[in-house]
């Protein structure tokens, strides 16, 4: 098979982020060009993905997929899609841009994301990024792009129809369906409907929460266990939370207001969004967040403190708290840690010490998992939401991505469950070819993972 598409075909080849979850680098070639959409990374990862839950082997904090393929052919890319602002889809850019130098195309959060990632290198200024809205619809190359906004955990997140002479293509990227977002719009339901209506040939679409039954729960019901848990805590209270999770700290903000404390927050990576949210006008003006050196006058019942380290990452303020060397917090026992967060599959241990940690120094500890109110809502389908969207979109063929072998495997059942009539199963470097016959191509390319520096000046 040729290294590259004919005006006949159309195929997609993902370099990471199937066959796992994170670290997503997504190719789509035709006519002899090349789209890449998202750019991730993953922390605290090895080299080799069959030794991801092996503590022993050597883990690096920066990891992505080997680029190498696309940057050979680097004349025939066309642009670069970030579909949100989440690592494992925009982190990489900083690191890798340079090999590629091609346009970004991305909406004005996850822009402002991202400019405030590329100051930190010497090529900022370089790098054109090209602002796209709602239902934006242009050529990059021999691509026809299309914008869909959908619902997930971060203010903008958007889906992509590709068309092109060989067929088309509806790229979920990561969505849920939410009824009542707290920062989003509704999701537009008829625009996926008159997907239905389009004859798409292909959908690759998330499969993270594919295991999970029924639906999942909205952002705005973490809002009945946060309240329930920050305003029984006798002492102080600290959060933990994915920083990028813009709904989850409104939701604190006004958490905090209602049981009369003042919040604020620790860490960079939380400091940074509330930045960019308030820029990009999703921070609503009554919700306040105090300057963090101010906790240690207060009252331990009047502070929520939110802090970075959801996943037991060492230098994480959350870490520091646990091994008394904050510069301004100091746990005492009676005090309480909410982790309103999900565990990422091979960060198990590095939580679990965190949390032995914490509770030896006799501090409370709520995970969502333990907690019989909800305290975190996935931003993924589960189950029925996956088949309302084949209903809906009824694509020739399913390409489940984005999840863990067993993770694409129930997603190819529940497509074929709902008469789809080609499921397609694979991995990173496995070329999908989508038209004009339908096949997987094993090992197409070594899928390789690389632990990324600093940028390149």
């Amino acid at each position: 098979m040729n290294s590259n598409p004919t005006q006949e075909q159309l195929w997609f080849l993902p370099l990471g982020g199937t066959g796992e979850i994170g670290m997503n680098m997504n190719l789509y070639g035709h006519a002899g060009e090349w789209l890449m959409v998202d750019c991730g990374l993953t922390f605290n990862a090895p080299i080799n993905p069959e030794f991801d839950n092996d503590e022993r082997v050597t883990r690096h904090p920066l990891v992505s997929a080997d680029p190498t393929f696309i940057e050979d052919r680097k004349d025939a890319l066309q642009g670069i899609i970030i579909t949100h602002a989440h690592e494992d889809h925009v982190g990489a850019i900083p690191h890798l841009w340079q090999r590629f130098k091609k346009p970004i195309y991305t909406t004005a959060f996850t822009a402002e994301v991202l400019k405030r990632k590329l100051s930190e290198t010497d090529f900022a200024e370089e790098v054109p990024i090209v602002i796209v809205d709602h239902k934006a619809r242009f050529w990059i190359g021999a691509f026809e792009c299309e914008w869909l906004g959908i619902t997930h955990s971060i203010p903008e997140p958007y889906g992509l129809v590709l068309r092109t002479s060989a067929g088309s293509v509806f790229h979920t990227g990561d969505w849920k369906i939410d009824q009542q977002p707290v920062v989003h719009s509704v999701m537009n339901v008829d625009h996926f409907k008159q997907l239905g209506n389009l004859d798409i040939t292909a959908m690759v679409c998330d499969s993270t929460n594919a295991l999970k039954s029924g639906f999942s729960i909205s952002e705005s019901q973490c809002d009945i266990g946060l309240y329930h848990y920050i305003n029984s805590a006798p002492k102080r209270v600290i959060v933990t939370c994915f920083g990028s999770n813009i709904a989850r700290l409104i939701t604190l903000a006004r958490v905090a207001a209602r049981t009369g404390r003042y919040m604020a927050l620790y860490g960079h990576s939380l400091k940074n969004m509330l930045a960019v949210a308030r820029r990009t006008g999703y921070w609503p003006d009554e919700c306040q967040v105090i300057d963090h050196r101010h906790t240690g006058y207060l009252p331990k019942h009047e502070v929520l403190a939110v802090a970075t380290g959801s996943q037991g990452e060492p230098k994480a303020a959350l870490a520091r708290m646990a091994k008394q060397n904050h510069p301004q917090v100091e746990l005492d026992a009676g005090d309480r840690v909410i982790f309103s967060t999900i565990v990422i599959p091979g960060n198990e241990e590095a939580v679990a010490n965190l949390i032995l940690r914490l509770e030896a120094m006799h501090v409370e500890v709520i995970q969502a998992q333990d907690s019989a109110l909800p305290i975190h809502a996935s931003g993924h389908p589960n189950e029925e939401e996956l088949k309302l969207m084949y209903h809906w979109v009824q694509p020739k063929i399913a390409i489940p991505t984005h999840g863990e072998p067993a993770h694409l495997a129930r997603h190819a059942q529940i497509a074929k469950e709902m008469k789809i009539h080609s499921q397609l199963l694979g991995r990173n470097g496995d070329l999908y070819q989508i038209a004009p016959q339908t096949m997987v191509k094993r090992g197409f390319v070594a899928a390789k993972r690389i632990a990324i520096k600093r940028p390149r000046s």
